[in-house]
């Protein structure tokens, strides 16, 4: 038996922010409550980022809100959690971002079908000024675009 689960939390600022390099997915080591408040689509990517200590991978600054029929044993909202990676490939990506102007980003929070939450992160690298201005001159573009083509078969 199959679930499918709608939901995916993105990080819409960080396809701004960053030049995307290499994407990883990643499992979530998390606690009851917080796998209810995902659930509920309470949780938010942004301002979050990883980092590896020890040869272990956490995701820092994530917010998942508390759940809100949790009692006494409810969690923190923005306490570190741990990525749940081999361990190739955690060094594959400490060699990665090694290299000046790299960083580690989480992308997507979403449910698998099994289940199971699941982070979509990415090796990235900032843009500069102009490269943000690029991006906001092509997207702009395709939206005439795709308006012209609708206005062309009406």
């Amino acid at each position: 038996m199959k679930l499918k689960s709608n939901i995916r939390i993105l990080n819409k600022k960080a396809k701004f922010e960053y030049i995307i390099l290499d994407r990883f997915t990643a499992g979530i080591q998390l606690f009851g409550t917080e796998i209810k408040s995902i659930r509920e689509g309470k949780a938010s990517l942004v301002d979050s980022w990883c980092a590896i200590a020890h040869g272990e991978m956490y995701v820092k600054q994530m917010h998942i809100a508390e759940y809100r029929f949790g009692s006494y044993a409810n969690h923190e909202a923005k306490r570190d959690r741990k990525l749940l990676l081999q361990r190739r490939e955690i060094r594959k990506i400490e060699r990665l971002t090694k290299e000046t102007g790299k960083t580690i980003i989480p992308l997507e929070l979403f449910i698998n079908e099994k289940g199971l939450a699941k982070l979509e992160i990415a090796i990235c690298q900032g843009k500069h000024t102009y490269d943000k201005r690029q991006s906001l001159r092509e997207a702009d573009d395709k939206r005439q675009i795709d308006q012209l083509k609708k206005q062309k078969y009406e």
